[in-house]
């Protein structure tokens, strides 16, 4: 049933969030499609010279993602419930969007980078566009709007996630400068 409704999202075939949307039973497997998938898009920045590091660095990647999951989602809860009276709730907003959360799954290909580098770049670009596709379609499905309250939502709803990414960012990078800088005072 699961690979079902996988192939189905895939295929953009809408009645599917409908589906997702109501079964309850779908919510804790919604949460474990988007850690899989981004663990494995993450395994796309693998580095196999710095092994260890990398391998920690795809779980602290998979972890921030699903984190960044869980805010977009909010985010488009918010602004569909706020802004345009959508009745939804934020389960069934995880449930809809965490089935379409698959399409990231293509980042995996960040992997053959050396080997396919010139294609790596369009692949990358076309799996974001079909990720945002499948996004307006469960989220279409989920809040019952038109197409134009959808996509404002959306939209907000990603602008909240990058602003928050970047503030993360920003910290973690201040962090790791902190620490080099420590790291060089105590072995210098």
């Amino acid at each position: 049933m699961l690979m079902d409704r996988i192939v189905r999202a895939i295929t953009f075939r809408k009645e599917v969030y409908a589906e997702v949307e109501k079964d309850e039973s779908f919510t804790t497997t919604a949460w474990i499609i988007v850690f899989v998938v981004s663990i494995i898009a993450a395994l796309g920045s693998l580095s196999f010279a710095n092994f260890g590091s990398s391998l920690v660095s795809v779980l602290v990647g998979a972890i921030l993602n699903v984190v960044s999951f869980a805010v977009g989602a909010f985010a488009i809860n918010l602004v569909g419930r706020g802004l345009f009276k959508a009745a939804v709730t934020f389960n069934e907003l995880v449930r809809t969007l965490g089935l379409a959360y698959i399409w990231r799954v293509v980042s995996l290909i960040g992997i053959l980078g050396p080997f396919l580098s010139c294609l790596l770049l369009p692949l990358t670009i076309l799996s974001v566009i079909l990720l945002v596709a499948s996004w307006l379609v469960a989220t279409k499905e989920a809040l019952d709007l038109d197409w134009v309250p959808t996509i404002v939502t959306v939209v907000l709803g990603v602008i909240v996630v990058f602003v928050l990414e970047a503030v993360v960012g920003l910290i973690l990078g201040g962090l790791g400068l902190a620490a080099a800088g420590i790291a060089g005072a105590l072995g210098g």
